[in-house]
């Protein structure tokens, strides 16, 4: 009896908690929606009232254009390549400076690891300027390092923060035993340390693979030509002096959501999994 009270006087906030987070579900799923239904229409249609429209026809051809017409493909190939490179060397340079500053013994290494978390609080577009000149007088403007630079150095930070929170939860007498049986440090990082944290390197990766797949102001202020340009430059291809194809671009925002969003929902539990044990510190 007492089982059934409990289950009917916690129905009705059951009901409520669930109309509640239906209802942020549906806020925050909408601009998707917009942004589907707009790359279906025509451009003459979006200028009709309401927020959503019913296209007369579905026009799927916005889509043929992105791809025809956007130089898509060729984007997509550079935003792939630079990020999975700035995802590379974040990982590489994240778990060295963990590794350095949580299990070796130096004596600044607590003033490294505050000055490598400090730079969270530093703005990417807050350096926008200085590093265009350093990049200029070094001739490294309209080159891939001109993006990946700037993309490893600041998702550097959160990375770090994030490997050398779960290293330090890692025993040290599993070290100890390689030390003894001959292992150098190298092999210590690559054969005991790395497999351990799997899931704070695939937080990592999606992170900053995430945080850097739709930057535009770096790009743009550091790319010239269409040789590494990235995905959102796309959406530039159907933009006019005097007027612009708006279903086109729509649909070009589409295809660039596409592969974030679908990374997301497959991997979410690892970034939440990744985030929580990399909190708790042993």
């Amino acid at each position: 009896m007492a089982k059934i009270k409990t289950a009917v006087i916690n129905k009705p906030g059951r009901i409520i908690t669930i109309a509640v987070m239906t209802l942020v579900a549906v806020v925050q799923m909408f601009p998707l929606i917009w942004l589907l239904d707009f790359s279906l229409c025509n451009s003459n249609e979006m200028f009709t009232n309401g927020i959503l429209v019913l296209p007369q026809k579905i026009q799927w051809n916005n889509y043929y254009l992105a791809f025809t017409n956007g130089n898509f493909l060729h984007y997509l190939r550079n935003s792939l390549l630079i990020n999975t490179l700035a995802v590379i060397m974040v990982l590489i340079i994240s778990i060295m400076a963990a590794f350095a500053c949580q299990r070796m013994e130096w004596k600044l290494k607590n003033a490294a690891s505050i000055l490598m978390v400090m730079g969270m609080m530093i703005p990417i577009h807050a350096t926008l300027l200085p590093n265009y000149v350093i990049y200029d007088r070094l001739r490294l403007t309209d080159t891939i390092w001109a993006l990946l630079i700037p993309y490893v150095a600041f998702s550097l930070p959160q990375g770090f923060f994030l490997t050398s929170s779960f290293m330090s939860s890692i025993p040290k007498e599993l070290e100890e035993a390689a030390l003894i049986d001959g292992c150098g440090i190298y092999r210590i990082v690559a054969i005991i340390i790395f497999p351990l944290m799997k899931a704070s390197i695939v937080t990592v990766s999606i992170m900053t693979y995430l945080n850097n797949w739709n930057e535009f102001m770096l790009a743009t202020t550091y790319l010239s030509s269409k040789r590494w340009k990235t995905l959102p430059f796309c959406i530039l291809e159907f933009t006019g002096q005097y007027s612009s194809n708006y279903a086109v671009q729509f649909a070009v925002m589409t295809l660039s959501a596409a592969p974030a969003l679908i990374i997301y929902i497959i991997l979410n539990k690892h970034i939440t999994k990744g985030v929580a044990m990399g909190a708790v510190k042993g």
